[in-house]
């Protein structure tokens, strides 16, 4: 007896990477809690070779993010969604999460050009609703980027590629050490923020920022 639709559903939500109308895509982001620099989000739809150790970025040595980046760059299908410092400020880093997610979804469906089934979306909440331009059947799953493949991978792309345009823009504010700390508040991003004052890639709307432009 073939499936009926319902049993195709709680297939399709139970193993969302077998969904038989479209592209499951997993979306996840980089760089919420940071004083300094964009929020990145990452956009996945696996390949049929699945890279092995997928898992959430921020338990992976930066060893095998490289090399999982690698792989997903070479068997998977990916794109990516940028909110500056500027639409941080303006929106709210909430917002602006949703921005970037709306973007690296937005991307990936034009690079693909197939429709959508489903956009599996780290955390308690997703863009639907919240953020203009989304258009895509979302869920939202807590600790997804730990348990569900295309979210790792989309962690692991969204991660790598902040971290680089950190690594950049700190070969021009060279005392933050954002190279080392991607522009989190670490003690030593905190004293060249109090010795220095904030830069043009800080984030304005976040309190340690806003009490050193009060000083």
């Amino acid at each position: 007896m073939a499936p009926s639709k319902h049993d195709l559903r709680a297939i399709a939500s139970a193993l969302p990477s077998l969904a038989p109308n479209g592209l499951v895509i997993g979306v996840d982001e980089a760089g919420r809690g940071p004083l300094a620099g964009p929020v990145v989000a990452g956009a996945v739809v696996l390949g049929t070779t699945m890279p092995a150790g997928l898992n959430d970025s921020k338990k992976l040595t930066a060893r095998a993010r490289a090399r999982l980046e690698k792989a997903i760059h070479a068997d998977c299908r990916w794109a990516l969604g940028l909110a500056d410092v500027a639409e941080i400020d303006r929106l709210n880093i909430f917002g602006a999460t949703m921005l970037a997610m709306t973007r690296a979804v937005a991307a990936l469906v034009t690079l693909c050009d197939e429709p959508v089934s489903l956009v599996l979306v780290d955390g308690k909440q997703t863009p639907a609703g919240r953020s203009p331009g989304w258009m895509w059947p979302a869920r939202a799953i807590v600790g997804g980027d730990a348990s569900e493949p295309a979210i790792s991978a989309a962690s692991i792309v969204a991660k790598e590629h902040r971290d680089r345009l950190m690594r950049e823009a700190a070969l021009l504010h060279p005392q933050f050490g954002w190279e080392r700390n991607a522009g989190y508040g670490t003690a030593e991003h905190m004293a060249a923020l109090r010795e220095h004052g904030p830069t043009p890639l800080h984030r304005r709307s976040f309190a340690p920022v806003a009490q050193m432009l009060l000083v």
